[in-house]
C-alpha cells in the first residue's frame, strides 16, 4: 500500500507550527472525548454501561484492566474532561502514602466546603503494596473519592481484594489491526497534534508493518510512527506542506519485533497454561504442542506443567482412558531422571497422549455429591452400619445383602440414605473404556431402582410406594413434579442463551419478561452491556425493579417498560424507553403461548417480524423458543404407549387428532377449529423470511413426568366446553370417545405418565 496522509485542508494551510519540542506523539494524540476513542466498543460503545455512566456523570469506582497501549489512561483523561467532579491524578510508581493522604485531604475539603466530588485516577495501581492500597480503602468506601484505577495485571490477583470488591472491573482488549490503522491515519492527518501540516506518505507495506508488529498496542504504534516520520527525509522539522516519505525499511528500523509475552508470575503465565489445558482438553495436538513449546521456551517450571497434566488426566480424560494418569506420572518420573534437553521427549509424550486420548469429565460427579452432603447430612442406613459393634443392641447391619453370595457377585439393594433414594450422581460417558462399562452400570442402576423405588417393599427400609388414591407418597410426587417444571424452565433458558451466545457487553431486549427467567440470566451474562425488557403490566415492572434495586447499582439496573398488547415496541417507543435503539440480541421464550389475540398465526408472525427488524443491530439476531400446539402431546400416543387400549381405538383417535390439527378441522359448531392450532416451524420461518430475516431452526423433543388428575380428564373430554373434546367426539363417535376416556382414567391410577412434545429453537438474523 502506498498511501498519502495530510490534513483535511490543503497542504500547509495549518498554523505552520511544528511539533518539535512538544510531548511525545502518543501523549498528544490521547482521546479528549468519548467520540475520539478508537476500539473498546464493548465497554464504551452506544448503550454500554460505562458510556452511560460517564455521560450521566454517575461514575462509581472502576478499575481498567488490559494490556499496554489499549487506552486505560486515555479513558481516564476522557472522564476528567467529561465529569463535573474534581480530578486528581497519581502514579503508583512515583506516589506513596503521603501523596495519597494529601489527595484525600484535598478531596475531603472540596466535599465539605463545596459539596464537590473528587475522582482519583491511579495509574499502575497494582504497583502499590498492601499498606498503600489499604490507606486508600476507607476513603473509597465512604465516598470521599471515586477511584479510577488502571493496571496491566489481573486486578483479582494483584489488587487488594477489598478494593476490587468496591469497584467495577472493565477489561480492555488489544486493538485490532483496523483500529490501529485508524489510529495511524488520525495521527498522520491531524494538523494540531500530529503531522497534518505535512504530507506523510507511506511506502508499500510500511504502515502495515508498523500495525502488525505493534501487536494491538496503540502507544507502541504511535511511538514507532513518530520515530519513522521524524527520521525520514527531509531533515526534521521540514517546512509546512513538505512531503515526508516513510519507506518499509524505515518502518522496520522504527519498531522491533516484540519480545515473547510471558511472565512466570503474571497474566501471561496463567493465560498460556490455560490455553495449553484447553487445547489438550479439546483434543488439538498441534495447538497443545505450540503452547507447550511457548512455556518451555519462556522457562516455565516443567514440574508445574506436569502437575497440570496430571490433574487433566483425571479431570478431563478420566475413565475414558484410565491409563492416562499412569502415562503422565511415568513421563513426569522420566523427566526427573533425565532433565533437559532430553526431557522434552517425555514432556511431548505426555502432552500428545492426553491430547489424543478420549475425553470424559465424569469425575466431576464427585462435586455434585459434595453439594448434596452440604444440603443433606443424612444418616447411614441401618443395613449399611458396622455390624461388628452394635448389631445385637441396635440391629446394625440387619438386612444387608452380601453381593458375593450371588452368581454375578452383585445384588440390587439401597446404598444411599433414604432421603437421597434414587439420586444419581455418576452418568458414564460413551467414550473409550467408560463407553464399555456404561451399559453394565446403567443396567445395574435400573435393576436397583426397580427394587428400591418400584411397587412393593423396600428390601432395606421396609417402606411401600404405591399409587392408590389415598397414597401418602402422592403429595411427594406433586412436589417432585413442581421441581421438574423448574428444571424444564431452566433447560429452556439455557437453550436460548446457548443459541444466542451473547458477549459480556451485548445489548439484550427481552419481551414477555414478567417471570424474570431470561432477564436475570441476561444481567449475569452481560454485566458490561445493556439489558432491556418488556412486561405486560405496571405491577410486574414494579416487582422486577424492586428486586433489582436491592441487588444492583443505578446504572446496572435493567431498563423495563410496560407494553400490554404487542410483543415488541416500535422504534419510537424504543427511543423513548431505552438507552439504545438497536440490540445485539432479542431473546424470547414461548411468545404465543397465550394465543394470538384474535389474529391468525400468520398475521401475528408477520407483525412480530415487522417490529423486530428495525430493533436488531447489524450482526445481531433473534433467538426464540416456542412449542406449537400442533407439535404437542397426542392422546393417541398415550393410548398406544401408556394404556391398554386396543390398536383400533388408538387408530381412531390418531385420525381424529390429525384432522383437528389440519386446516380441514372444524368444531362441532361449524367453526374453523384449526387456525390457532395449525402452525409449526415452517409457518413461522416463512413469515420471518418474508420480513427480511435469514432463519435457521431445530426441532427438539421435550418430555416430563406428569401426574394427570381426574380434573384434567374431565376438562379434556367435556363435549360442551372443550373445543378439542367437541371435535374429537364428533369424529370418533360417542362410544369410542367414552372408551378412550375410561382408558385414560384407568392409566392415571398407576401414577405419572411421560408427557412428550416438540419445541422449536429458532435463530434469525436480518439479511444484509
Amino acid at each position: 500500500m502506498d498511501e498519502l496522509f495530510a490534513a483535511k485542508n490543503s497542504p500547509g494551510a495549518g498554523s505552520g507550527k511544528t511539533v518539535a519540542g512538544q510531548s511525545p506523539l502518543a501523549d498528544r494524540m490521547r482521546p479528549r472525548v468519548l467520540e475520539d476513542i478508537i476500539g473498546q466498543d464493548h465497554i464504551v460503545g452506544p448503550g454500554r454501561l460505562l458510556r452511560r455512566a460517564i455521560q450521566a456523570d454517575r461514575l462509581s469506582s472502576v478499575i481498567f484492566y488490559g494490556p499496554p497501549g489499549t487506552g486505560k489512561t486515555s479513558l481516564a483523561r476522557v472522564i476528567a474532561n467529561t465529569t463535573r467532579a474534581a480530578f486528581e491524578n497519581l502514579n503508583a510508581v512515583l506516589s506513596g502514602v503521603k501523596d495519597i493522604r494529601e489527595a484525600i485531604d484535598r478531596a475531603d475539603e472540596r466535599f465539605r466546603l463545596y459539596s464537590k466530588r473528587t475522582i482519583l485516577f491511579v495509574d499502575e495501581v497494582h504497583r502499590w503494596n498492601t499498606a498503600q492500597q489499604d490507606a486508600l480503602l476507607p476513603w473509597v468506601e465512604n465516598g470521599t473519592v471515586i477511584l479510577v484505577g488502571a493496571t496491566t495485571e489481573n486486578p483479582f490477583f494483584e489488587v487488594n481484594r477489598a478494593l476490587v470488591s468496591r469497584s467495577r472491573v472493565f477489561q480492555l482488549k488489544s486493538l485490532c489491526s483496523g483500529d490501529l490503522m485508524e489510529t495511524a491515519r488520525r495521527a498522520a492527518a491531524d494538523a494540531e497534534r500530529g503531522y497534518g501540516n505535512w504530507r506523510v506518505r507511506f511506502g508499500e507495506g510500511a504502515l502495515e508493518h508498523l500495525v502488525e508488529v505493534a501487536g494491538g498496542d496503540a502507544r507502541s504504534l504511535l511511538n514507532a510512527l513518530e520515530l519513522a516520520v521524524e527520521t525520514s527525509p527531509p531533515s526534521w522539522p521540514p517546512p509546512a506542506g513538505a512531503e515526508i516519505y516513510v519507506s518499509l525499511e524505515a518502518a522496520e528500523e522504527s519498531i522491533q519485533r516484540r519480545a515473547l509475552l510471558y511472565d512466570r508470575d503474571g497474566d501471561y503465565h496463567f493465560d498460556t497454561i490455560s490455553a495449553f489445558i484447553k487445547s489438550v482438553r479439546g483434543s488439538d495436538p498441534d495447538a497443545a504442542l505450540y503452547w507447550l513449546a511457548k512455556m518451555v521456551r519462556a522457562g516455565e517450571d516443567p514440574s508445574f506443567i506436569f502437575r497440570r497434566m496430571i490433574i487433566l488426566a483425571s479431570e478431563d480424560v478420566g475413565l475414558a482412558d484410565p491409563h492416562a494418569l499412569s502415562v503422565v506420572i511415568s513421563c513426569a518420573g522420566a523427566f526427573d531422571r533425565i532433565g533437559f534437553p532430553e526431557g522434552n521427549f517425555p514432556l511431548a509424550h505426555a502432552c500428545l497422549y492426553l491430547a489424543t486420548a478420549p475425553k470424559s469429565n465424569t469425575a466431576m460427579a464427585f462435586f455434585d455429591a459434595l453439594k448434596e452432603v452440604d444440603r443433606e447430612d443424612a444418616e447411614v442406613p441401618r443395613h449399611l452400619r458396622d455390624a461388628g459393634r452394635d448389631a445385637e443392641s441396635f440391629g446394625h447391619g440387619e438386612g444387608y445383602v452380601y453381593p458375593h453370595a450371588f452368581r454375578d457377585h452383585w445384588a440390587a439393594q439401597q446404598y444411599l440414605p433414604a432421603a437421597l433414594r434414587g439420586r444419581t450422581f455418576y452418568i458414564p460417558s460413551t467414550m473409550g473404556y467408560e463407553g464399555n462399562i456404561r451399559e453394565e452400570v446403567l443396567r445395574k442402576r435400573e435393576l436397583q431402582a426397580a427394587i428400591v423405588l418400584g411397587d412393593g417393599a423396600d428390601a432395606a427400609g421396609g417402606e411401600f410406594l404405591t399409587w392408590s388414591a389415598a397414597a401418602k407418597g402422592r403429595e411427594g410426587w406433586f412436589k417432585r413434579l413442581e421441581s421438574g417444571r423448574s428444571g424444564l424452565l431452566l433447560s429452556d433458558r439455557d437453550a436460548i442463551f446457548r443459541l444466542a451466545s451473547p458477549s459480556r457487553h451485548a445489548r439484550l431486549l427481552i419481551p414477555l419478561a414478567n417471570d424474570g427467567l431470561l432477564l436475570w440470566e441476561g444481567l449475569r451474562r452481560c454485566p458490561e452491556g445493556l439489558v432491556s425488557a418488556l412486561v405486560n403490566g405496571g405491577a410486574a415492572r414494579e416487582a422486577l425493579l424492586g428486586y433489582a434495586a436491592a441487588l444492583l447499582d443505578e446504572v446496572e439496573k435493567p431498563e423495563i417498560a410496560v407494553l400490554e398488547r404487542e410483543l415488541l415496541p416500535t422504534t419510537g417507543q424504543a427511543a423513548e424507553w431505552f438507552s439504545s435503539l438497536q440490540f445485539d440480541h432479542i431473546l424470547v421464550r414461548e411468545p404465543w403461548k397465550r394465543g394470538f389475540q384474535n389474529n391468525s398465526p400468520q398475521e401475528a408472525f408477520s407483525r412480530f417480524a415487522e417490529l423486530a427488524g428495525p430493533l436488531i443491530a447489524p450482526g445481531g439476531g433473534l433467538s426464540l423458543l416456542c412449542s406449537p400446539p400442533r407439535l404437542g402431546e397426542r392422546i393417541s400416543r398415550i393410548l398406544t404407549e401408556e394404556c391398554e387400549a386396543s390398536g383400533e381405538l388408538a387408530g381412531e383417535m390418531r385420525r381424529a387428532e390429525d384432522l383437528f390439527f389440519s386446516a380441514a378441522g372444524e368444531t362441532g359448531n361449524g367453526e374453523q377449529g384449526a387456525d390457532p392450532w395449525n402452525w409449526d416451524a415452517d409457518t413461522l420461518k416463512k413469515a420471518l423470511e418474508k420480513g427480511g430475516f435469514t432463519v435457521r431452526f431445530d426441532l427438539f423433543e421435550q418430555k416430563e413426568e406428569r401426574l394427570i388428575t381426574e380434573r384434567d380428564i374431565a376438562a379434556w373430554f367435556d363435549r360442551k366446553h372443550s373445543r378439542w373434546g367437541a371435535f374429537i367426539s364428533k369424529q370418533m363417535g360417542k362410544n369410542d370417545f367414552s372408551h378412550t376416556e375410561e382408558s385414560l382414567r384407568r392409566r392415571i391410577q398407576k401414577g405419572p405418565l411421560v408427557w412428550k412434545w416438540k419445541s422449536i429453537l429458532l435463530q434469525a438474523g436480518m439479511n444484509a
